[in-house]
């Protein structure tokens, strides 16, 4: 059976960075378009060319992808012709294949926004499309705010589609721009859309997240006959963000009956790099991943009760919709205090580590973790730290080197400028192979700004490891989190510690201590530790 083509269209480098707080600079858009087009997305918006000069500059060295570059704007404006409209020009300046017009398609707006009448909107609508088709652009037309304009006069909302569809538009989009628009809605308009007379494979959906529906929304209208697809990577958009593409792809390759009617440019090849490129997104916008995104956030696919991972170590499909290996995940089996023996055994023969079923030593680990998180440990969120404490207990954890001693200050002094800044400086002292070795750090960055003691004790650490140096030169701290988990003078302080190397693994690691920069340091040495055990470096 010929399956419906199914188009997939990214607008994380426009609609994406109308969020608050992000901004992409020329070399991150080129770096997130070329992890797109090596998923397969059909489309992707590059941004508003002419608006700033980010977008500007992107479009002018734009990266070559097998993907249909897009560039966004917006219909022409009242009282000019499409041929003299400067704004309408810089887009098609850009010189990409296909363009974005976004227009009005709700009558409040035309008449209360744009202070126009309806018919000018309607004849603005159609010369725009007109002149970038007649351009040999692929011009796709962007209905603002469709669906509230819809139900608030069809026919005016449908006599704007059907200029743009008259005029050439490939593509109709049917937004719901404020995201209030519920997945049955979306679904029922767009097939009254079609009954209209504008065909399926011409109509594209735009979905906002307002009501936590986006993803639900966009599935609707595909079961309505859409086929085109507008969404970000993780969700990003202005507000509460867009359709999530790193739900919606694979939702359409795996699930039914998405999976046996449509195709779409994303293989199943492919779909191994949605994690990482979920969270290259994320790196480029220092933000720590979801945990409980789904299909990729590190959570997604953590079994943490006894009797699920019992079940898990049986057949992984009892707690599990997918193989997270599809989707370039991995399947995490947490330690805790709720945990059992099934748990145990599954973490460390994931961790390579075969243990036989009635081996005493066993009970001894899950007897170590429920004392250690009663003095304020958590494993579940800590796996490399459970890792290196069960190897420790079964005998299997190298001496890699000896922390002999370890000083942090921080000091609060004038610098040239007369101004007060603050700075912390950590000396490390390693013993590796019967040698000793001193290492000093600062934390400032490059704008001289103090970074405070813990940073300045994970450079000091990682700076001179001698025969393990290039094992770790890779890591980076990712993520650090601080709880106090008693109060008054009984205080104790668990930090967190979320690394990565270049090759996109990442791990978590724990330290508990009254003092913060004691816990920081624990973390910090079991996160090198972990890294030396993988990559199985042998001891000095």
């Amino acid at each position: 059976m010929k399956l419906d083509r199914l188009y997939l269209y990214d607008t994380t480098l426009r609609d994406g960075q109308q969020t608050q707080g992000v901004q992409f600079s020329v070399a991150e858009k080129r770096q997130i378009a070329a992890a797109l087009d090596a998923l397969g997305i059909d489309h992707i918006e590059g941004g508003w060319p002419g608006a700033n000069p980010t977008d500007s500059d992107f479009f002018d060295s734009r990266p070559d992808t097998k993907a249909t570059f897009t560039a966004f704007g917006m219909t022409k404006r009242a009282g000019r012709s499409a041929e003299n409209d400067d704004v309408l020009a810089a887009v098609l300046n850009a010189g990409t294949p296909a363009v974005c017009l976004v227009g009005k398609t709700y009558d409040f707006h035309v008449t209360a926004a744009l202070g126009i009448t309806l018919e000018e909107n309607v004849e603005n609508i159609a010369a725009s499309i007109a002149h970038c088709v007649a351009k040999g652009r692929e011009t796709l037309f962007d209905a603002e705010h469709f669906f509230d304009g819809w139900r608030a006069d069809p026919a005016y909302a449908l006599v704007c589609l059907k200029a743009a569809y008259d005029a050439g538009a490939r593509w109709i989009v049917l937004c719901d721009t404020n995201g209030g628009t519920l997945p049955a809605d979306v679904g029922r308009i767009t097939e009254e859309v079609i009954a209209a007379g504008i065909p399926g494979d011409r109509l594209g959906i735009h979905t906002h997240n307002d009501t936590e529906n986006a993803v639900a929304a966009s599935l609707a209208a595909v079961d309505a006959g859409a086929r085109q697809i507008q969404g970000t990577l993780n969700g990003l958009g202005e507000r509460c963000g867009n359709a999530n593409l790193t739900s919606l792809i694979p939702t359409l390759l795996l699930k039914e009956p998405y999976a046996s009617r449509y195709e779409t440019g994303v293989t199943r090849a492919a779909l191994k790099g949605l994690t990482r490129a979920s969270r290259l997104l994320d790196d480029i916008l220092n933000r720590v991943p979801l945990r409980s995104a789904p299909y990729v956030g590190a959570s997604a696919f953590a079994h943490k009760a006894g009797l699920h991972a019992s079940a898990i170590l049986k057949d992984p499909t009892t707690y599990e919709h997918i193989d997270p290996g599809i989707v370039g995940n991995e399947r995490v089996i947490p330690m805790s205090n709720q945990a059992g023996q099934s748990n145990l055994r599954a973490r460390l023969a994931a961790a390579g580590i075969k243990v036989p079923a009635k081996d005493a030593r066993l009970a001894r680990i899950l007897e170590t973790i429920k004392a250690r998180e009663d003095m304020g440990y958590a494993y579940d969120g800590a796996q490399a730290s459970f890792e290196l404490l069960a190897r420790r207990e079964l005998g299997l954890l190298p001496d890699f080197f000896e922390v002999k001693r370890y000083r942090v200050t921080v000091e609060r002094r004038k610098n040239r400028r007369d101004r007060m800044v603050t700075m912390s400086e950590a000396v490390v002292v390693v013993k590796i192979g019967g040698e000793k070795m001193l290492s000093v750090s600062e934390s400032m960055d490059e704008a001289g700004s103090d970074r405070g003691p813990v940073n300045a004790l994970s450079k000091a650490l990682a700076k001179d490891l001698g025969p393990y140096q290039a094992n770790i030169d890779d890591m980076k701290l990712v993520d650090f989190k601080v709880r106090i988990t008693q109060g008054g003078t009984e205080a104790v302080t668990r930090v967190i510690i979320d690394s990565e190397d270049g090759e996109g693994h990442r791990w978590s690691t724990v330290g508990v201590s009254p003092n913060i920069v004691d816990a920081s340091f624990e973390a910090l040495l079991d996160a090198i530790t972990w890294k030396l055990v993988h990559d199985g470096a042998a001891p000095a």
